[in-house]
This record gives structure tokens, C-alpha cells and sequence, in this order.
């Protein structure tokens, strides 16, 4: 059995690819899924929602607690909203960007969609993906997790913050300072490199969220430059212990 499952492995290594075991070591998204459980996470707000591949792939795995969407781009909004159909526990704000102030703005629209930000990018992200440079904008609502929350934490004991803003972290951090307190861990990413103009880096953010009380979880590789392999971006989960 183990010399058919090394045959195995070598063809498929071969190929480009590898296989593993389901398991919180191998996948993040049941890594992240363990950790939802563990402290008893009974809402996710997924801010920078997309097209909703994040709450999909939490649904995946398991997870059938409330989720509540934002997303800013009309388009990928449309499909937020066609991914949502459904799933009664699944609620998808009006369109909007979340961040520091309540109003309107211009976000930047990427060619790969999911690179779209409010900051200008920087070579060493559009250099590093093909297809991210931006390609054109669009006027957008902006508010504030604290203008927002309330409506949606009247049912919950346990909220979690899922933060894929490109860059625009702090300013999403700044506008949620009222709602933070109640907060029981965050997922954002950090970046260790500048990928966008005026973003905070790593360090400054792990700095940040442990001044709020939280603890750093779990790392998870993020975006990493395809031409020599160095990492520019990784996913961090923090909690309250």
C-alpha cells in the first residue's frame, strides 16, 4: 500500500501538484474553521466579501453560523449576492466599501477583481500577479463598522471580523473602534512588503490588534511572488484568550 501511495504521490508531484490529508495542518480553511469552533464563533462579519469566496469556502467546512457580507464592487456585489441565494443565515449588506469615514469614495478595480482597493497599488503587487493591475474605478458608499454593526449583533454572543480589504486595513480598524470591544478574533492579511501606497505593514498591525486585546493564533501563507518565491502577503487569525 505505501509503494502504491509514493507511486502516487510522485506522479501527481510530477505534474506540479500535491495531495494531503484533510486536516487543520494541511488546510487552512479548517485550520480557520477549528479555531471558529474552539471559541465559539456564532457570527462572521467578511468584510471584502467578493464574490463570496470566503464565506463558501467557511460553509465548506462546516461552519453554519451567521454570516454577514460587504463588498463594494457592483459587479462582484451581483455576484455576493447570487452566491448568497438561499442561505437564510447568510445576509449580504447594500453595497458598500468599509472604512474610516461614512460617505462615498473611489475604489480602483483590478483585472483579477480580488486585487481591487482604495489605495493606489504598488509595482510589487502587479508585477508579482498577472492580471491585478488596475484596469479602472468606480464611485462607491463607504461607512463604518460602528454605523453598521448593531443591526447585526443583537443575535449573537460571539462575533468574528474577517478583514481582505487590499491594504486598507487600518482604515477598516479605525472606523470599527466602538465595535472592536465585542469582537472575538480577526483574520486580515499582512502584508510584509508594500503592495499598496500608504498601507500599514505587518508589523505595525500585529502591534495594533494586540493593543486591542487580541493574541496572534495561526499564520497562513498568502500571496507569494510566483518569480523567486518570496512571500509578499500572509493571512493572520487572532483571538481574544
Amino acid at each position: 500500500m505505501n509503494t502504491l501511495r509514493n507511486f502516487v504521490k510522485s506522479v501527481i508531484r510530477s505534474a506540479g501538484f500535491d495531495f494531503h490529508r484533510l486536516s487543520p495542518g494541511a488546510d487552512p480553511n479548517i485550520q480557520l474553521f477549528r479555531a471558529i469552533e474552539r471559541f465559539g464563533i456564532d457570527l462572521v462579519f467578511d468584510v471584502g466579501a467578493n464574490v463570496g469566496q470566503f464565506a463558501s469556502q467557511l460553509r465548506s467546512v462546516g461552519y453554519a453560523g451567521n454570516l454577514v457580507s460587504f463588498e463594494p464592487l457592483s459587479a462582484a456585489h451581483r455576484g455576493l449576492t447570487r452566491a448568497a441565494r438561499g442561505d437564510a443565515k447568510w445576509l449580504v449588506h447594500p453595497r458598500s466599501a468599509i472604512g474610516d469615514q461614512d460617505g462615498e469614495v473611489e475604489i480602483h478595480i483590478a483585472g483579477n477583481s480580488v486585487s481591487s482597493s482604495m489605495l493606489p497599488m504598488m509595482d510589487a503587487h502587479s508585477s508579482a500577479a498577472e492580471g491585478s493591475a488596475y484596469v479602472g474605478g468606480e464611485r462607491t458608499p463607504i461607512v463604518r463598522l460602528d454605523a453598521i454593526a448593531s443591526r447585526y449583533l443583537s443575535q449573537c454572543r460571539r462575533p468574528f471580523l474577517k478583514i481582505d480589504t487590499q491594504g486598507y486595513e487600518w482604515q477598516v480598524l479605525d472606523g470599527a473602534r466602538g465595535t472592536l470591544p465585542s469582537i472575538q478574533g480577526v483574520v486580515c492579511e499582512l502584508s510584509l512588503v508594500t503592495l499598496y501606497e500608504g498601507q500599514r505593514l505587518w508589523r505595525e498591525v500585529i502591534g495594533r490588534l494586540e493593543s486591542e486585546g487580541f493574541t496572534l493564533w495561526c499564520l497562513q501563507q498568502g500571496f507569494t511572488d510566483p518569480r523567486d518565491g518570496r512571500t509578499l502577503q500572509m493571512d493572520a487569525t487572532f483571538f481574544r484568550m
